[in-house]
């Protein structure tokens, strides 16, 4: 199984706001466990879609703001509910609203939709950069790593 959940990032504004989407192939082996004769989505992996697009705000906006990469790590959901069973195939829109972000931490509100309704939401908590990298070599490293991603999966992204 791959663990990149998010297929491509259409909104991304710094401080703000992201706007994603995912679809998790019929194919997938977690269907065959989650549930036999009827397949859905596990929420985990709904939640770990939306805080991976959380994490790309972060990234953007801590990179822009003061010049560094950070590396965002979800530490604490709250108020996580789950509405809808998310079937093999379907297209989740997975949306991520900057509520504060600090020197080493961030709050986002996530949602995730089908087909215009709200499939799943949470408030997500991130820490980062609480222990520095142990050198330049592994910030130019985070770097490299994070700006490609986000060419991968933001057409709208501007370069460098």
């Amino acid at each position: 199984m791959r663990w990149r959940l998010v297929d491509a990032i259409d909104e991304l504004e710094r401080d703000r706001f992201a706007a994603g989407r995912v679809s998790f192939s019929p194919d997938a082996e977690f269907f065959l466990d989650h549930f036999p004769g009827f397949p859905v989505v596990p929420g985990v992996l709904l939640q770990e879609a939306m805080a991976q697009l959380a994490g790309k705000l972060i990234g953007y906006s801590v990179r822009l703001n003061r010049g560094d990469w950070p590396f965002p790590i979800l530490s604490m959901m709250q108020g996580v509910k789950f509405r809808k069973f998310v079937r093999p195939g379907e297209e989740v829109r997975l949306e991520a609203r900057l509520v504060a972000l600090r020197d080493e931490s961030a709050i986002v509100d996530v949602c995730a939709w089908v087909g215009g309704r709200r499939v799943a939401q949470a408030e997500q908590t991130f820490v980062f950069n609480a222990v520095p990298l142990a050198s330049a070599e592994e910030a130019d490293t985070l770097e490299r790593l994070e700006r490609a991603e986000l060419r991968r999966l933001w057409a709208g992204y501007p370069g460098d």
